[in-house]
């Protein structure tokens, strides 16, 4: 095996970094479209948008993957070096990415800035508030929420059932003791008492809703329908019956820009949003997209968690509202993912991995590749052909990796081993290749399904077509919310599954491609103003607890103000 690499925050200190004019310059962009946050960041104006086109769009690749461990297999790390090994290749590339949120950060999984020799940086300000969109949303988000209690106390004049409201609180850190509370305790004075709770500020429908919007104006229109509740009657309430959607926007308008930062080679990298993967669409905005794709030859992107989550909403929401069509789709997959669906080993976010698992092994991969067929599958269905990135870690044998790629052989699927976390841009090349390959051709994108469809039977597609269920159990409380929502005019928007990330399955217990099971939909909620409804399909947090030992306990900051134990 190689000697181990640097910490990611000793490769990220040891960075030279480029000029923030001549970041932008590689995107055709100017001082006067950049608002600077300091040396090493920068605010873009969408007023980018509105100029006329310089060049022909540019190719869009959305980096996905199969059925994740808990550690995560690496996506973001591949778009960052895949991103790298195109301008190696004389292309002009930018990577757009979800913002990391601080509750990951202090809690086991750490900061979301790539890793290696393929990161974006500076790594602190990225993971640490960065240019403070994160607390805006809080601010606009629980604005809302405090405006609700208000008009409670206030005498209730649109009849909210105080059973019935679903805004609760957010807040950007892992804390499991407010996830349930009561809020109005106290005197008469201190308002209306009610049970609640809080989320993380990533799972904020204003989270969301930033992503898919795609200018100030969709923004304002947007946050005035979020449905705050309903009355006694059955009628929803929303932001704009409490005349709050114009306070919130007030306080989103530096939000809604696009944050220009770089990656460790010094192309631009486009970091925007952060909504949570389970039940958001887990991508970064519709907004840098469109500048990136404006601006470049590749715009590479990633949709959170595996394909039968992020890469399905990516396609049925975000590429739908914003008018995006993939060119291409990287599928990433690791030995030791494969040998976890194998089902013989047990993976547990912040242990060490089991050494079993590191011995060489090829039976153990070949036992999970239906994981990796059915994701092939998936993406395909969709039309589009995957690039399978085999993401190299120290242990991995090549006995192992050719399991894999004999795999794509027969499928006839493009495969690339990458190692752009030891070696950078240069460790990407064969699968930036392998992306312009694919990139070069036309494929037959197209959604999973028609907007006009009844709501169950959007759900019941998606978990038969893309999960494998044999069919869908509505509860009768879910069951009732749809025909609900159909009959507030709700029907006609697209549709999001929350469901664990560890399975293709709603059973996180089930590894592989589990076949001959249903899905159980328990609840359903509307996030209107995203703009889409979501089904409830197993025990989904939103709002995480910190674990026995948290990162928060290793970082710290040295007498010379440099922040220190960050991973």
């Amino acid at each position: 095996m190689s000697a181990p690499l640097p910490s990611d925050l000793d490769i990220a200190n040891a960075a030279t970094l480029r000029p923030m004019s001549e970041v932008a310059a590689q995107l055709g962009l100017t001082d006067e479209h950049l608002e600077p946050w300091g040396r090493d960041v920068a605010k873009i104006d969408l007023g980018v948008l509105d100029e006329p086109a310089q060049r022909h769009p540019g190719k869009y690749v959305v980096v996905t993957a199969i059925t994740p461990t808990p550690l995560g297999e690496g996506k973001t790390t591949v778009a960052v070096g895949l991103a790298q090994g195109l301008a190696r290749l004389g292309h002009r590339a930018v990577v757009t990415l979800r913002q990391p949120s601080m509750g990951p950060t202090f809690g086991i999984k750490g900061g979301a800035a790539g890793g290696g020799y393929s990161q974006v940086v500076p790594m602190d300000r990225l993971n640490l508030h960065l240019t403070g969109d994160f607390h805006a949303i809080t601010a606009a988000h629980n604005l809302l929420a405090a405006m609700i209690d208000n008009h409670l106390h206030h005498g209730n004049r649109l009849g909210l059932d105080v059973r019935n409201i679903s805004w609760r609180r957010v807040l950007d850190v892992n804390d499991r003791s407010l996830r349930n509370i009561v809020v109005g305790l106290g005197a008469r004075q201190d308002g209306v008492v009610r049970e609640s709770g809080f989320d993380i500020t990533a799972a904020s429908e204003v989270m969301v809703l930033l992503t898919l919007a795609t200018s100030m104006v969709d923004l304002r229109e947007r946050l005035g329908r979020i449905v705050v509740g309903y009355t006694t009657a059955g009628e929803s309430v929303t932001a704009d019956d409490l005349h709050a959607g114009g306070a919130m926007a007030a306080l989103l308008i530096d939000a809604l820009k696009p944050n220009l930062l770089q990656t460790l080679e010094g192309g631009p990298a486009i970091v925007h949003c952060g909504p949570f993967g389970n039940i958001a669409t887990g991508t970064s905005s519709i907004t840098a997209d469109l500048i990136g794709l404006a601006h470049s030859d590749y715009v590479v992107t990633e949709a959170g968690f595996g394909s039968d989550m992020g890469a399905e909403r990516f396609f049925d929401v975000k590429c739908r509202v914003g008018g995006l069509r993939p060119d291409a789709v990287v599928l990433v997959a690791t030995v030791r993912s494969l040998k976890a669906h194998s089902g013989r080993y047990v993976i547990r976010a912040g242990k060490p991995l089991p050494d079993d698992l590191l011995a060489e092994n090829p039976a153990d991969v070949e036992a999970g590749l239906p994981n990796l067929r059915a994701h092939i599958g998936i993406v395909r269905r969709f039309g589009v052909e995957p690039i399978v990135a085999i993401n190299a870690f120290a242990e991995d044998r090549p006995s192992e990796h050719a399991v894999i790629e004999a795999l794509c052989t027969e499928l006839g699927v493009r495969c690339a081993v990458t190692r752009h976390v030891a070696e950078g841009g240069a460790g990407a090349e064969l699968l930036a290749e392998a992306v312009v390959e694919a990139a070069g051709h036309d494929n037959d994108f197209d959604y999973l399904y028609p907007l006009d469809l009844s709501l169950a039977s959007k759900i019941e597609t998606i978990a038969t077509e893309v999960y494998g269920a044999d069919g869908i159990d509505l509860s009768p409380a879910a069951a009732r919310g749809l025909r609900d929502y159909e009959r507030l005019g709700f029907g006609g928007l697209p549709v999001v599954i929350a469901k664990t990330h560890l399975s293709i399955s709603s059973d996180p217990s089930l590894r592989g491609a589990p076949t001959g099971w249903r899905m159980p939909v328990r609840e359903v909620r509307a996030a209107v103003g995203a703009g889409y409804v979501y089904a409830i399909c197993g025990d989904v947090r939103t709002m995480p607890g910190l674990p026995s030992s948290p990162n928060a306990e290793r970082v710290d900051v040295g007498p010379d103000g440099a922040v220190t134990g960050l991973s």
